[in-house]
Order: C-alpha cells, then sequence, then structure tokens
C-alpha cells in the first residue's frame, strides 16, 4: 500500500504560537491531516478535511462560531478531491472513506466522492443524527454534509486487542492492514485508523489530541489556545485523558508505530519529507 499524507485545510485563528506553538506572526498555521491510501479494494480516504461545497460556501454549510473563532482559509486545491485528482486519479477511485470522527472539518469532503462506503463507529453515526443537544454538537455537526446516495457502515465497539487498546476490528472491503482503533473522548464515538506500512504501522488518532508535545515528557503539555479548544470540544473528557495516556504508553512503547494526530502541521510536515 501506498500511503499519502495530504493536507486538506488550515486553520489560521488569530493568536500564532499561543495556538500552534511555532507561527511567529499573528496567525496559526494548523493543518487538517488527511491520509490517501492506495490499496487493491482502490483509494481509501482516513477523514475527508473540507469540501468543495464548503470552499464555494453556498449554499452555506458550516456553522458561524468555530469558523470565525478558527479562521479557515479554504482553497478548492487544498481539498481532498483537487489532490486526489493532480495525483492521476478520479473521485470516482475513491472506494472508501473512514471516518475519525464527524466533524466539519473532518467530514466536510463526503459528497465529492460518490462512490465511496463511509465507515465509522455506530455511536458516532447515532450522535451526529440524533443527539444534537448542546451549542457545541449543533456547531461541530452539520448534516449537510452528509448527503444520501452513500454506503454507510457503523460498527460497533467490538473487537479483539491491538497494541494495548481493545475494540480494535477490521473492516468491511477493506484489507486486514487497516484497522479501527476506538478512541473515545473528543467525541463520544471518536476513533483512530491504524494503517500497516511498508516501514511500520501508522495510527492516525484523529482528535485524540491536538499536539505532539502531548504524547512527551512526565506532563502533557501544549499550546495554550489548543488546551483550550481541546476542553471546549471533549465530549467525555475522562475518557479522553485515559485514551491518551494509552497513546502515550504506546508511544514509549513501540518504535514502530508512527502516532499523529490531526492538526499538528510540524508533525505532518516531517511525516511529508520521510514519504515525498
Amino acid at each position: 500500500m501506498r500511503i499519502h499524507h495530504l493536507n486538506c485545510g488550515t486553520h489560521c485563528p488569530l493568536g500564532g504560537a499561543f495556538f500552534d506553538g511555532r507561527s511567529r506572526g499573528p496567525f496559526a498555521h494548523i493543518c487538517t491531516h488527511v491520509l490517501l491510501i492506495e490499496t487493491d479494494a482502490g483509494l481509501v480516504l482516513v477523514d475527508t478535511g473540507y469540501g468543495l461545497a464548503d470552499v464555494r460556501g453556498k449554499p452555506r454549510r458550516l456553522a458561524y462560531t468555530w469558523p470565525a473563532v478558527l479562521r479557515p482559509q479554504l482553497r478548492e486545491s487544498d481539498t481532498a478531491a483537487r489532490q486526489i485528482e493532480a495525483l492521476g486519479f478520479s473521485v470516482h477511485d475513491v472506494r472508501h472513506i473512514i471516518l475519525t470522527h464527524l466533524d466539519f472539518d473532518h467530514a466536510g469532503g463526503i459528497a465529492d466522492f460518490p462512490s465511496a462506503r463511509i465507515h465509522l463507529l455506530a455511536e458516532e453515526l447515532n450522535t451526529a443524527e440524533n443527539h444534537r443537544r448542546t451549542f457545541v454538537d449543533r456547531q461541530r455537526y452539520r448534516p449537510t454534509m452528509w448527503p444520501g446516495g452513500h454506503d454507510w457502515r457503523g460498527y460497533a465497539v467490538d473487537g479483539g486487542s491491538w497494541n494495548g487498546f481493545g475494540a480494535v476490528r477490521e473492516l468491511e472491503g477493506l484489507p486486514p492492514e487497516i484497522l479501527l482503533v476506538p478512541l473515545r473522548g473528543h467525541t463520544l464515538g471518536h476513533a483512530g485508523v491504524a494503517v500497516q506500512g511498508e516501514a511500520g504501522w501508522l495510527l492516525h488518532a484523529g482528535d485524540a489530541f491536538m499536539h505532539h508535545d502531548q504524547l512527551l515528557g512526565e506532563k502533557p503539555t501544549m499550546p495554550p489556545g489548543l488546551w483550550v479548544y481541546e476542553r471546549i470540544m471533549m465530549s467525555d473528557s475522562s475518557a479522553g485523558q485515559r485514551n491518551l495516556q494509552r497513546l502515550r504508553d504506546l508511544n514509549r512503547a513501540a518504535s514502530d508505530i508512527s502516532i499523529f494526530c490531526s492538526h499538528d502541521t510540524h508533525v505532518l510536515e516531517a511525516m511529508r519529507a520521510q514519504n515525498p
């Protein structure tokens, strides 16, 4: 399998290093890390980032509050659809989309891939469709992004063990080198996606953490702006903290597993340099 690391949406909140830990100017630069995997079952996306309809903005699909804070820079060339076409593929070659969760910046591109089957945890789909009770839930989950006509597969939290994580499972129609790893916390049905490549395993942890420093040292740290955002968006703080500790333990113990999150531009740049 060949794995591509895409940035499908850059957030530029006012605050610079207060949010990303490294920007020198007034605005941060926070990526949306998406995986494109070439398999015998067709192309597979892990998350989609923002989609073409988000860029065009008519009709408006995004809420007002979080985009106003995050300041997403929406460019058609950054969408997964256009990047896939630039690689010489068609959007119809994408046969599977695996979602870490259904937040607007992770699921905006679903409609751009009409031939794809959608995989996610059933609890995430149920919460997003039927239980948008809080202000945060109504901001994060945007049902207009989830068109009809797709084949949705919602999975129970049920499966085997994988490197200290339970209920890890294979996905219908996909090779056993791709696994869904429940990581409840950021949302109730949040998941990571483990992919076995030629150099070892990758674990796309979605928003289970927000910055690579959270995996290091005795006490996890992160830029304060991200800390505030993470606290606001957390649906189950206790579960989130337990899963973060499991990720930190795995990061220390397993040199052949690369763990990364969705919004760490420094790590995305490093992984792209290793896999041009």
